[in-house]
């Protein structure tokens, strides 16, 4: 079976698949500890199932917000491609850290104040539009279920090493793991929602920094690398490891490092499952501090991950083989280059496991935020807002949860076989943020004259221009349309070079901004009420913690105090 899993690509070489006891221990102490806080918990309405009853205090939020968003493609994938790639690799540090920036500035507390559930809730209200609702809504849908393949690829792939290639029902080892580590993380969601994912958060947290940082300073200090500053000590290791880690743009040149880090920047600003963050807080000042906090959090760990990717190439070159070349190190060998680089240390069992088990934390925390993001889009936007306006808070609940479990059934069977390491996966999903979300966000919250028309055309021009080079680039690689593409796996080389598809958002956005200003200015102004909930998300006067921007327009027929 090994030998199977190895010419599918998807057993990492060198890493040491065998059941180990107290890694396994300890791994399984951790998930059942994310059970019982789901239990402890659970809830059973849709202000605790969705925004977790608006009770979450800045630091909480704050360390929330870090695991929600250092998935397996920050703890794992980020090193990972920073260690097949080099300097290509350093577009996700700076795309990933910048667009937190954004939020923090523009959107934070202007989200808080416009108060609704999600994402979909703010483009279908905001706009005035079902129809952009439900557009909203799958696509929100969509994004959680391609960045949680990413998820579900790095539990299977860190799995092995803690619980060996144990293939149960037919399926191999990978297989195994992702399927049981898919069914902890919906289980415990399907009884927690939003509140117990973030009280599940706050723990993921501290146990993913810990071991990452952890296993940074460990394998450093016992390697010779470092002493007390890894993150700046490496790069005394430039003059030792290969051009394609040291050298800017050998790998990839400056267009395609510009077009990933853009897409990344307005992913970020566009990703649903982070923007509901801001609606779990009491208020838009507790929303801007929480982003603060973030972002600390948050860069705890991108300060570290391309030292970390450093130790890992060379131990990997020096133990194993070449990293770059013919055949090199494989993708599945970088996505666990952090657990790789603690077992080729030497390191005693039960550390590498415990830096392997903050791997399935980061991974379980995004996915629960995925999850959320999406069931919430389902249950609310599609069949409350659409099919069932009068459904009740219970049958609002039911199918929030029954889409947790299809959500999870589809995500599973699509990582069995991934097409893409982790990195890459995610970042098909920033894309589409920013393609298509983030326009409407930043456009609906600081223009008050976009308008139903022009948020439409926007929509769909940003779905058009992500799915063109998705189908170019992806497909092939699933064996769907595979006569039609070239010998470098693509239908079109010349598209593929202009619009990428982890970078595609570099063309959508500037023109799903033109085409959704040119189409709001040639129809109709939008409603005076919608103008005033607009106006409202700037005001510098405070808001309850249960209101919206609508409540106070619909309650106060004043002018907003910045108008």
């Amino acid at each position: 079976m090994n030998t199977i899993l190895a010419q599918t690509g998807l057993l990492p070489e060198g890493l040491s698949v065998s059941f180990k006891l107290l890694p396994a221990i300890l791994v399984t102490a951790m998930l059942a500890l994310f059970l019982a806080i789901g239990y402890v918990f659970k809830v059973a309405d849709t202000e605790g199932m969705w925004v977790a009853g608006r009770s979450i205090g800045n630091v909480e939020n704050g360390m929330a917000i870090g695991a929600n968003w250092m998935s397996a493609a920050s703890y794992l994938g980020m090193a990972a491609l920073i260690a097949l790639s080099g300097f290509y690799g350093l577009a996700f540090v700076v795309g990933w850290s910048t667009g937190y920036f954004i939020l923090l500035i523009f959107m934070a507390a202007q989200m808080r104040r416009f108060g609704k559930y999600t994402a979909p809730d703010f483009v279908g209200d905001r706009f005035n539009s079902d129809t952009a609702r439900a557009i909203a809504a799958i696509t929100t849908f969509l994004i959680g279920f391609v960045y949680a393949i990413g998820q579900a690829r790095g539990m299977g792939l860190v799995g092995l090493y803690i619980f060996g290639d144990l293939g149960i029902l037919g399926l191999t080892g990978y297989q195994s793991m992702v399927v049981v580590m898919m069914t902890i993380t919906v289980g415990y969601l399907t009884l927690s929602g939003m509140l117990g994912a973030t009280k599940n958060m706050a723990v993921q947290y501290v146990i993913l920094i810990v071991a990452f940082l952890a296993g940074l300073y460990v394998v450093g200090f016992v390697n010779g690398y470092s002493t007390v500053l890894p993150h700046v000590e490496y790069g005394a290791m430039f003059d030792q490891l290969a051009s394609e880690f040291s050298e800017p743009f050998v790998n990839e040149g400056y267009y395609l490092w510009i077009a990933t880090a853009f897409s990344l920047v307005v992913g970020t600003c566009g990703l649903p499952h982070v923007l509901v963050r801001f609606y779990t807080v009491e208020n838009e000042r507790t929303a801007r501090w929480s982003t603060v906090w973030g972002l600390f959090f948050i860069c705890l760990l991108y300060l570290s991950a391309p030292a970390f990717a450093a130790f890992g190439t060379d131990l990997y070159a020096n133990e194993i083989g070449a990293v770059y070349g013919d055949p090199g190190m494989t993708t599945a060998a970088g996505d666990v280059i952090v657990v790789l680089a603690a077992q080729l240390s030497n390191l005693p069992t039960w550390f590498v496991g415990f830096v392997a088990a903050g791997g399935i934390a980061a991974a379980i925390a995004t996915t629960a935020g995925l999850f959320i993001a999406g069931s919430s889009a389902i249950s609310h936007d599609i069949y409350k807002g659409l099919i069932n306006p009068d459904a009740t808070q219970r049958q609002q609940v039911f199918v929030g949860r029954a889409s947790i479990v299809a959500l999870g059934v589809i995500t599973t069977l699509a990582a069995l076989d991934p097409a893409a390491p982790i990195a890459a996966l995610v970042s098909y999903a920033f894309s589409l943020a920013g393609a298509v979300l983030f326009p409407m966000f930043f456009l609906g919250l600081w223009w008050e004259n976009t308008n139903r028309q022009g948020a439409l055309a926007g929509m769909i021009t940003g779905l058009v221009v992500w799915t063109v080079p998705m189908i170019n680039e992806v497909v092939p690689s699933y064996g769907i349309l595979s006569g039609a593409a070239g010998s470098d796996g693509v239908i079109s080389a010349t598209l593929a070079q202009w619009v990428p598809a982890i970078g595609s958002a570099l063309i959508a956005v500037p023109l799903v901004f033109a085409v959704t200003i040119a189409v709001s200015l040639a129809t109709s102004e939008p409603p005076m009420e919608t103008k005033k909930m607009v106006r409202q998300c700037h005001s510098p006067e405070p808001m309850d913690r249960q209101q919206a921007a609508e409540d106070v327009v619909n309650t106060d027929d004043s002018t907003p105090a910045d108008d």
